[in-house]
């Protein structure tokens, strides 16, 4: 990988300036592409910052019961003002000690619409948003940590612990809550003993962390593949099939305030140390010749990635393919320098799973599971990149 100001292989330009996709179809007109001519015209580093905001509105009037965009824009904003001024009121009416009536909004709108927009639509896209920005996020971290761009943000096993976990809590309870927590706890878990078993070895390098995150999600995989075994074929077995496919059909505004700010707050570390991911990148030694301690820093990326992952797949279930594949997306578009890439894997994450959600719930009769669309389109552009040779690093 490249860092600083040595341009890319690929594009001959610096990572600071717009990455122009060499896209084989489109054809040349006086020694330009199409392509090159409108990335020319508009900054897609910074376009790219407008697209999850656009995806944000449509997706909130579009479905199987559509609504108007301008009646869905009033909804929103002039039910969230009523929403805090009966919060205000009722504030200030406990502070007084008598009742306070502040001013409402017109409501123009029935009873059924805004519980659409509130309590079904607003949750899941603001959930959709989460879910893909920090699987993008996670693995383009990991990405830069392991110095591999086929690693994703299930090598460490989260996936595999939150699998078990999730199919534990359905065994046991089947409570909602308990099993999102139980997906939670074991995803950790699972890439606690990984990290553990990779401390064995004094010299530890990060392929002996991935062999353990590979022993981890193995015995984690036949840890679920035994609780699907006892599990009862006519009830418990297809919630736990269903739950590992992948959804955000029973997301509600709870789940939404239980893990934003985990995955918030791991974002938002990984962020801050986005730069340090540039030396980790082209190597320990050289990193380490640099002044980076970079044990410290291994532990704080995998940390941060694993809670941004394992609240994510907790009430998404097994999404697979987000964090390979966009942030592979986003070095074509921004380059390789991780600066740009953190930020802007986590904005296409958010808007690549927004759309997949908004195809789940309306392409057919019955939704389909998140994990299914995701391979689907991310497998054959993947396969993509292999033929156009944009998996390295240069």
């Amino acid at each position: 990988m490249t860092c600083g100001k040595e341009p890319t292989a690929e594009t001959g330009q610096e990572p600071g300036k717009n990455a122009m996709l060499d896209l084989p179809w489109v054809t040349s007109h006086g020694g330009m592409s199409a392509h090159e001519t409108v990335i020319r015209f508009i900054p897609v580093n910074k376009v790219i910052y407008l697209l999850p905001v656009a995806l944000f509105i449509f997706s909130l009037f579009f479905g199987r019961y559509m609504m108007d965009p301008a009646e869905t824009l009033r909804i929103l904003i002039i039910g969230s003002a009523n929403a805090l001024l009966d919060d205000a009121a009722s504030l200030l009416s406990t502070l007084s000690g008598h009742q306070v009536l502040l001013p409402f909004f017109e409501q123009t709108w029935g009873a059924s619409e805004q519980t659409v927009v509130f309590r079904i639509r607003l949750p899941r896209v603001i959930a959709a948003m989460l879910v893909g920005g920090g699987l993008a996020l996670a693995g383009a971290s990991f990405q830069g940590l392991f110095r591999n761009p086929l690693v994703s943000p299930d090598i460490l096993g989260v996936a595999a612990g939150a699998g078990f976990g999730a199919a534990l809590g359905i065994l046991l309870s089947g409570n909602p809550w308990v099993v999102q927590i139980f997906a939670f706890a074991f995803g950790i878990s699972a890439v606690a003993v990984t990290y553990g078993i990779s401390r064995i070895y004094r010299n530890s390098s990060t392929l002996v962390l991935v062999l353990a995150g590979i022993i981890v999600a193995s015995l984690f995989s036949a840890l679920l593949s035994l609780a699907k075994y006892v599990a009862d074929p006519y009830d418990t077995l297809p919630a736990i099939v269903f739950w590992l496919m992948g959804s955000l059909s029973a997301v509600s505004n709870t789940d939404v305030i239980a893990v934003a700010p985990p995955i918030l707050l791991g974002s938002l570390c990984l962020f801050l140390i986005r730069w340090r991911i540039n030396l980790l990148s082209v190597g320990e030694e050289e990193a380490q010749a640099l002044g980076l301690d970079t044990k410290r820093m291994t532990v704080a990326i995998i940390v941060a990635s694993t809670i941004v992952t394992a609240s994510a797949v907790c009430i998404s279930g097994i999404v697979g393919w987000v964090g390979l594949v966009v942030p592979h997306i986003g070095r074509m578009l921004v380059g390789p320098d991780f600066k740009k890439l953190i930020p802007a894997s986590a904005i296409l994450g958010a808007s690549f799973l927004l759309i997949v959600d908004d195809i789940a719930r309306t392409l057919t009769a019955t939704e389909i599971p998140l994990g299914i669309l995701t391979a689907l389109i991310g497998a054959p552009f993947f396969a993509y990149l292999l033929t156009q040779k944009k998996v390295g690093w240069t």
